[in-house]
């Protein structure tokens, strides 16, 4: 890799410098929401704290959480640090109660994701010479416009083909020479499949890498978009509340993905009592902002399930790291009494490697009991052997699953295509019609 990184000053900053560097900028932040937003100084004078009590960074488990509700309570605007006439761009996410949750942005703010973007890119073996093509989509999502801008400050050259059309997004892989694709990887697995029902392969592309983020994935999910485009597939996180795309990605050791500290402080906390657990503890992944003014955010609770990774990383940053998330603990399936992630599933499916990476889970009420249906699809080629061939399949799948889960399920092969493909929104993985839904 010719750049190995963006800005080695603050990817490789000693330990010590960053922990001054971000207990100064927490100290900051936390004087700029007291001043700025009623939500805050009520919440901080309802516990009792003040910005002058928080002198460092372990000093953060002082202060309250912040929580998707409170964006709602607080909607549109209330949560902003700065006036309108500074914030330049809005972005938002559904909200299931009918009202977005609201991100703004001043032109620092854009400036620092787009930064933080650009490191990115860099981890992933892009430079100023690449061909970056943003498949995500485009608007209050933040997805499209976050790789769009970092690909900018790279100085490499976007191309914004945002999503859907997926034949034209192939002829436009092949044509443009694209070096790196960025998307969904349920997205992703789907121009791979319909790539080779072009008939073109993966020789037919210059695509070095893929940057997929927006939704969970696993390793064997990893594999199957390596060997069918390949590319090295890095995960990306991000959260539009936070920054959108960029938080923390994977650098080419793959070990973790790397959060930039100089932008936030994460922390694990036990989802059910808010306790903080140490490193390599798994649980509900918080964070704080610490170089944000549009909308600065404390201790917000992300719901999704990961631990932190402590140490050096091969790749020479200094940042900490955490792993890949596992799910959220809001969209964790409850089935009779057991806990379910879909990622679990999605790994055992492809590990076995007879099913494609589409599938779907059907919970339902049989009587008094909570059924789960797995339909996956598979290939021409299977769904066209004996019956007796398909029993087997189902069965094994069934008994790896219900090793690996701790509960039953029943599996349905279903034909290719069955299952709907989703272009720039995330999979949806679950049909829940136990409450009518």
């Amino acid at each position: 890799m010719q750049n190995r990184y963006w800005d080695k000053t603050i990817e490789t900053m000693p330990r010590g410098d960053l922990d001054r560097l971000r207990a100064e900028r927490l100290k900051r932040t936390v004087q700029r929401v007291y001043t700025n937003v009623p939500y805050y100084r009520d919440k901080m004078q309802e516990a009792g704290i003040l910005p002058g009590d928080i002198k460092d960074v372990s000093d953060i488990t002082k202060l309250p959480f912040t929580q998707k509700n409170d964006f709602r309570e607080n909607y549109p605007f209330g949560m902003f640090a700065a006036p309108m006439e500074e914030i330049v761009r809005i972005h938002a996410t559904s909200g299931t109660t009918g009202k977005q949750t609201v991100v703004g942005y001043t032109g620092k703010d854009v400036e620092v994701w787009s930064e933080c973007m650009a490191r990115c890119l860099v981890m992933a073996g892009q430079d100023s010479r690449s061909r970056i093509q943003v498949s995500y989509g485009y608007g209050l999502f933040t997805g499209g416009l976050g790789a769009h801008y970092g690909t900018e400050r790279l100085g490499a050259t976007v191309i914004p083909t945002s999503s859907g059309n997926t034949k034209r997004q192939i002829t436009i892989l092949r044509d443009f020479g694209t070096t790196a694709l960025c998307c969904t990887p349920s997205y992703a697995a789907h121009i791979a499949e319909t790539l080779y029902e072009m008939g073109m392969s993966k020789n037919d592309l210059a695509l070095t890498a893929g940057i997929f983020g927006a939704e969970p994935w696993t390793a064997a999910m990893r594999d199957t978009l390596e060997s069918m485009l390949g590319i090295k597939a890095f995960d990306i996180y991000g959260i539009a509340e936070i920054m959108g795309p960029s938080v923390s990605q994977e650098c080419a050791y793959q070990n973790g993905l790397h959060i930039w500290e100089d932008y936030c402080i994460a922390e694990i906390i036990d989802p059910d009592t808010g306790r903080p657990l140490p490193h390599g503890e798994t649980g509900e992944l918080v964070f704080t902002t610490i170089n944000k003014e549009g909308l600065p955010l404390i201790r917000y609770r992300t719901r999704d399930i990961s631990s932190l990774i402590d140490g050096p990383c091969e790749c020479g940053r200094t940042h900490i790291r955490m792993t890949k998330p596992m799910g959220r603990s809001d969209d964790m399936i409850i089935v009779r009494g057991v806990n379910v992630f879909p990622s679990q599933i999605e790994s055992v499916l492809l590990e076995m490697g007879e099913a494609s990476p589409h599938y779907q889970i059907v919970l339902e009420r049989r009587g008094a009991l909570d059924s789960m249906t797995v339909e996956i699809e598979v290939s021409d080629t299977m769904f066209s052997d004996e019956v007796k061939h398909l029993e087997r399949v189902e069965a094994d799948m069934r008994g790896r699953l219900e090793s690996v889960l701790g509960v039953s399920c029943d599996i349905k092969l279903v034909e290719p295509k069955t299952i709907t493909r989703f272009d720039s929104s995330k999979a949806k993985r679950v049909i829940d019609k136990r409450n009518g839904g």
